[in-house]
């Protein structure tokens, strides 16, 4: 007995016209028509829709797509090869947290640079964070630094500024978006410690974790897609 889009839209809590939406995206397989000219859908497409679903959760819906069409094109080892790069960036993030609570620890802790009295400008700042000047300046426009300026308005970078600018380095380095970080530097000049950084770290580790069962049932479900479609691989 063939299957409605309704029926494949309540296998995996979806309206409809999603799933029709996904037949025309390939994410999933052809689907045949009936003699009076309606598609008919079977037990592969309700798979199809909930491992998507499941990959998507994941993965991210650009992946999930790309893995699907892939899969229906008759070449899973490419999607496969796709998961395990998004395994290993995953676990590329784990690790980079890991040195950033590290590393934020040692800076928070660090005693304040040595900073003449008219200040560092930015670009003697930049060579001892090992970074271009242009980062700097894209930082301040970010919110993340508020360097003073002299009388002939060029930046000057306090002992406050440079910790602030060490800290945004190290969040850099671990590939935090700068509007990431704005909250958490404007908590940490407020209360003047690490907590906020802190707290950062954990709900990322948190959110890490959730994402890697979100992935390890993907997994589970597109190994389970492919023994239908392609029980050869």
């Amino acid at each position: 007995m063939g299957l409605r889009p309704v029926d494949l839209a309540r296998a995996a809590g979806i309206s409809a016209q999603q799933v029709r939406n996904y037949l025309a995206d390939g994410v999933l397989p052809p689907a045949e028509r009936s003699p009076a000219g309606y598609r008919v859908f079977d037990e592969r497409h309700r798979q199809a829709v909930t491992t998507y679903r499941a990959l998507g959760r994941g993965y991210g819906w650009e992946a999930a797509k790309a893995i699907m069409r892939t899969i229906h094109a008759g070449e899973p080892d490419p999607a496969l090869a796709r998961l395990d790069a998004l395994h290993a960036a995953a676990h590329e993030q784990r690790l980079a947290l890991r040195a950033t609570a590290e590393a934020l620890e040692a800076v928070a802790g660090h005693p304040p640079d040595t900073v003449p009295r008219t200040g560092l400008r930015v670009g003697e700042v930049a060579a001892r964070l090992g970074v271009r000047p242009s980062a700097l300046r894209v930082w301040e426009s970010a919110g993340l630094l508020l360097p003073g300026r002299d009388t002939d308005g060029h930046r000057r970078f306090g002992p406050t500024d440079v910790r602030d600018a060490r800290l945004v380095a190290t969040l850099r380095q671990s590939r935090y978006p700068l509007p990431a970080i704005k909250p958490i530097m404007d908590e940490f000049r407020s209360s003047g410690g690490a907590d906020a950084l802190r707290a950062a770290i954990t709900a990322r580790e948190v959110e890490l974790g959730r994402r890697a069962r979100a992935m390890l049932a993907a997994a589970a479900a597109l190994d389970g897609y492919l023994a239908v479609v392609s029980p050869a691989s």
